[in-house]
């Protein structure tokens, strides 16, 4: 199999030095984070700040992700890809979102409750597809397909956000999309921690330097997306019903 693009497993003992310094993703990272940071110095909405520090934040947690030795780690553990997807599109997807300019957030599909739908359900296919053993030993074997699976997650999560988040959204569609999202992640999660055999070839013979075999390994990976992966979504869920309450008792309050 060719070598992972995170580069082959670390051992413990190496792994902090193993930084990923390809040049064509600083470049693309620091290109794109220019640019998005450059839009927002010119766009003069609401909450002009809050929206910069959270490109700035963004931008270095994807840096994070693929740069710093948590890339290589991937490589080693089942768990820590499956961290890392998590940090991607419950973390990082939402906080590009939320930094958007004000006018790119007003884009008419982001107010069709349909669309929302749609997103949850294509984000689905593609989490389910990319952890799936077959799809993501490909994905492992060759850096374009890693970067289709990156770059589809990322994307197709976004969407999902920029449903949630898009000022014109229902409550109700909204916290729909949101718990379905969970429902789902738990039973991905549930079906990887559940499995009797390791399934995912790559790691078979590289986790036991860190403590746990490869089983171990993937019910550790399989809690991550079942209960932790879930408390971003349930957190934007409550905030969104929050937000609603206040804004009752303030109406309230306002009638004479």
């Amino acid at each position: 199999m060719t070598e992972p693009y995170c580069g082959s497993a670390p051992l413990p003992a190496d792994w902090l030095a193993q930084w990923n310094l390809d040049p064509v993703l600083i470049a693309a990272l620091a290109t794109m984070a220019s640019l998005h940071i450059a839009t927002l110095l010119r766009d003069d909405g609401d909450h002009h700040g809050q929206r910069l520090g959270l490109a700035a934040s963004a931008w270095a947690l994807l840096a994070v992700l693929f740069v710093s030795p948590l890339c290589a780690l991937t490589s080693a553990l089942f768990s820590a890809r499956v961290a890392h997807h998590v940090v991607l599109i419950a973390f990082a997807a939402p906080m590009l979102v939320a930094s958007m300019p004000h006018r790119w957030r007003l884009l008419p599909f982001g107010r069709v409750a349909a669309f929302g739908v749609l997103a949850s359900v294509v984000h689905m296919v593609l989490l389910w597809l990319w952890h799936a053993p077959a799809p993501y030993a490909a994905a492992l074997a060759d850096t374009g397909l890693f970067w289709v699976m990156e770059l589809s997650l990322l994307f197709s999560a976004m969407l999902l956000w920029m449903s949630v988040l898009a000022p014109s959204s229902k409550l109700g569609a909204t916290l729909g999309v949101l718990l379905g999202t969970v429902v789902q992640m738990g039973l991905l999660g549930a079906v990887i921690t559940f499995a009797r055999v390791p399934l995912y070839s790559a790691h078979m013979a590289v986790t036991e330097p860190w403590g746990l075999s490869a089983l171990q390994d993937q019910q550790l990976a399989g809690l991550i997306m079942w209960v932790p992966a879930s408390l971003p979504y349930l957190i934007a869920a409550l905030a969104l019903l929050g937000r609603r309450m206040q804004r009752a008792i303030v109406a309230d309050e306002a009638m004479p």
